[in-house]
């Protein structure tokens, strides 16, 4: 198969002609390569999901067609294999734009990943419309990523950050929120879902409130993407930032939406090949939007990747699966109570499906290292989270977060190296 041929596959795809949706999830673990894995003797059980998802052969399969087959440059090559790799490049930008639910395929930049979108909206959008004087808001909740641009930006230009707590469940304080919502916010940046509590954040009233106030919204959408129905416009954002390696594609790849009105808005942030107009001795002018930033040569091999990890997500039963994931975490939550000394951070009433704990007084790194020896893949630390580590009154946690391949069976799994973990450390 050639690289030509991707586009039309990922047309009838999309649009669900004659496909039969699926949703069980042991059938859908024979897709993923690495579960047939033994770790330490064991069979492997990934919990790391909110770190990294797994990927299935077709995602892993395009990368490799497009090394073996192609590995061309893409735009402007007028040869076979650059117009082959062009084609399927465009092909995957609109297919991200159905995932995201934007109304223009031009209004979709392929960043390196949730970081980079965010520092290219602070660098960009952020020193140009963000002053002395001026306010940013935060949650606590925020990953490092979604924290430290937006501090760096306001010690650039004499800003001032502000942080919204929590209320006791781990929901975002939105009473918190509007007291310090003022007309002097510029900006307010909110993950859609946290990956320490796994809180939903409730995204479109913290948009309606800060358009209110006359405020842009970056909405950091890395945990969201793999466990909710995303529609942009819906949620009425300025900018959604999302990572490929977190929705089963690869690494080195992820997605930046922005209204053309935004992005339009926003002055270059990297110079280079493919986002200009004209270059000349006594100046350049600048593409539009989205060339306009990414110049360079992108990450191709991963935004095809990307493309069919989107492909693959068209051709699961989302709602079924999200629902199956929903049951998962209730499972888990009732399995881990059962623990002695076992405490879950956070209990808001909508969350994404990560559970963060603690058991007595053992360290999660010791955690984590038993439980490796029984194949059971989990997280431990501050998860890029110190801020609402300090807020918790917590140094670390141990983490488990879960994706639609996961099964009753690995939360047992989890819970029976868990008994094994305090045998160790009674």
């Amino acid at each position: 198969m050639t690289l030509s041929s991707i586009p039309a596959q990922a047309v009838s795809r999309s649009a669900g002609a004659g496909l039969e949706l699926r949703s069980d999830a042991t059938q859908l673990r024979s897709d993923f390569p690495v579960l047939a894995r033994e770790v330490h003797g064991r069979r492997l059980v990934y919990l790391d999901n909110a770190a990294t998802s797994l990927k299935p052969q077709s995602v892993i399969d395009a990368v490799t067609e497009y090394y073996s087959e192609g590995s061309a440059n893409v735009h402007r090559g007028v040869h076979l294999l650059s117009q082959e790799a062009t084609t399927a490049y465009d092909a995957a930008r609109e297919k991200a734009r159905g995932f995201l639910g934007a109304a223009q395929a031009s209004e979709v930049i392929f960043a390196h990943g949730t970081t980079s979108a965010i520092n290219l909206v602070a660098r960009s959008w952020g020193d140009a419309h963000v002053g002395a004087g001026d306010e940013i808001l935060v949650t606590v909740m925020e990953h490092h990523s979604n924290f430290v641009p937006w501090q760096m930006l306001a010690q650039r230009v004499g800003a001032t950050l502000r942080v919204v707590p929590l209320d006791p469940t781990g929901a975002v304080d939105l009473g918190a929120y509007v007291r310090l919502l003022t007309a002097r916010t510029r900006l307010v940046a909110v993950s859609h879902a946290s990956n320490v509590l796994g809180t939903v954040a409730p995204v479109s009233e913290i948009v309606r409130l800060a358009h209110a106030k006359g405020a842009r919204v970056l909405v950091d959408g890395a945990q969201s993407a793999p466990h909710l129905p995303i529609d942009v416009r819906q949620l009425g954002c300025d900018w959604f930032v999302c990572s490929g390696h977190k929705m089963l594609g690869p690494t080195g790849v992820g997605l930046l939406y922005g209204p053309l009105e935004v992005l339009d808005e926003m002055p270059p942030y990297e110079g280079g090949g493919g986002m200009i107009g004209q270059v000349s001795l006594e100046g350049t002018s600048y593409a539009t939007a989205p060339s306009r930033f990414e110049a360079g040569t992108p990450p191709i091999a991963s935004v095809l990747g990307l493309g069919a990890a989107i492909d693959y997500w068209n051709g699961l039963d989302r709602p079924t699966v999200f629902e199956q994931e929903a049951n998962l975490m209730a499972y888990a939550e009732e399995r881990l109570t059962t623990v002695p000394g076992l405490r879950i951070a956070g209990h808001a009433a909508q969350r994404v499906s990560v559970i963060a704990f603690t058991l007595g007084d053992i360290h999660p790194h010791d955690i984590g290292t038993v439980l490796d020896t029984e194949g059971v893949a989990i997280r431990a630390g501050h998860h890029c989270a110190q801020p609402l580590m300090r807020f918790l009154g917590l140094q670390s946690t141990a983490r488990a977060s879960f994706s639609f391949y996961n099964t009753r069976d690995d939360v047992d799994a989890l819970v029976m190296g868990l008994a094994r973990v305090r045998r160790m450390f009674a």
